[in-house]
This record gives structure tokens, sequence and C-alpha cells, in this order.
């Protein structure tokens, strides 16, 4: 699944985060980039077993996962790349629909559901779902698969003070709409994927998120 020489040079890259380093090692950038394409087009061809929908969606797999590159709007720490890759499983927009992923960054890697960084129209929208239907999520977080494969429920990469103006402080989403972003998510040693057979695992962690997916479908 994950090569090696992919571990290496994300670790690499985080220890010389500037253009210069880059330039200097484009045949090992482009060995990645290679490697995250090949599991972009697994995740897809294996998606029949956790997503019809998913299986069904043409794909570009070049188009699938996270670029290094970091616009200023956009920056998360202080390099001009990431050093971490989100390879996605979607039936539509990675940026926009809540859909499938594998973290791939050298000792944080995990894979899930959700949507962590959506546009504030996105966002709009996820939070309707949630007022609209409340029961339903919380009936999700609930389940004792979900549970089971995800004992932190729905975790978000920020969450605001209080919920947002215009909804109600007692909603009983109200701890979901305080999140800017959210999904599930299962640790996964660095080891493991650097095995072929971890898709079966992935199958079973992307299967047991499935019921979050469709919720915001």
């Amino acid at each position: 699944m994950v090569e090696p020489e992919t571990f290496t040079f994300l670790a690499d890259l985080a220890a010389n985060n500037r253009k210069v380093w880059m330039d200097a090692h484009r045949e090992e950038r482009d060995d990645a980039l290679r490697n995250f394409t090949g599991i972009a087009t697994t995740l897809h061809d294996y998606a029949g077993r956790f997503d019809h929908n998913v299986a069904e969606a043409r794909i570009k797999p070049k188009q699938r996962y996270s670029k290094f590159f970091q616009e200023a709007r956009d920056r998360v720490g202080p390099g001009l790349y990431r050093t971490d890759v989100d390879v996605f499983a979607n039936a539509g927009n990675p940026a926009e629909d809540v859909g499938y992923y594998l973290h791939i960054e050298p000792g944080n890697c995990h894979a899930g559901a959700g949507l962590f960084h959506p546009s504030q129209a996105t966002l709009a929208s996820l939070r309707a779902r949630l007022v609209d239907d409340p029961q339903g999520i919380n009936d999700l977080v609930n389940d004792p698969e979900f549970n089971d494969v995800f004992p932190d429920g729905i975790v978000t990469r920020k969450a605001l003070n209080s919920v947002p103006e215009g909804f109600d402080t007692n909603d009983p989403a109200a701890t979901y709409l305080k999140m800017v972003g959210f999904g599930c998510r299962k640790d996964l040693p660095d080891g493991l994927l650097l095995e072929d057979d971890v898709i079966g695992q992935l199958i079973h962690i992307f299967s047991s998120a499935s019921p979050l997916v469709r919720y915001f479908e």
C-alpha cells in the first residue's frame, strides 16, 4: 500500500520544508505522487465493498489526494508544503462532500470519513442537515459498530466556544454545530500501511464509517 520510501520522503520533507530542498528531491516527490495515485486507484477499485456510490463514480486518481504546495490562504503551519497527505475515496468532490479518506503522515496515520475543511457554504449546508435530523446523528454515534471502530465518536479540527449565531444554544445537535468541519478517524500504525493486505482493514473502517457519509448525502 504505502511504500517505505514515501514515509521517508514525508519525514525528510518535514525536516526540510523549503523550496530549494523540494527542487533537489523532485524524483522522490514524483515517486511519492505515483504511490498516492496508486492508493487512490486501489481504494476506488475496492469501493464496491464499502460504498456503491463511490464505486460507480468516475474518478481521476491524480485529483484524489491533497497536494504538497500550500497556498498562503490555506497554509497549515509555517512551511511552504504540507508534510502529510490525504487520499480520498469520494463519490463527489473531496473538498465539498463528506467522504472517506486515508491520512498518511509518519507517526500519525489514520482513516475514516468526514469533511474537515468545508467552505462556508458547505458548512452551512452540513449544519442545516444536523438541525433537521439531530436524532439521526446521535443514533449514528451511539451505534455499537460505529462506537467500536471510532470510540472518540465525531471529531473536529476546530470547535467554537458556542453555537454559531442564528442557532439555538439548546439544539439537540449543539455539540456538532460548534464544529468547523468534522468526521471520524481510526488511528493506524505506519507499519500496517506498508502491507498490501491492509486494504481489508481499510474496507472495514470505511464500511463502519459509511453511515456518516450516507447521513450527509
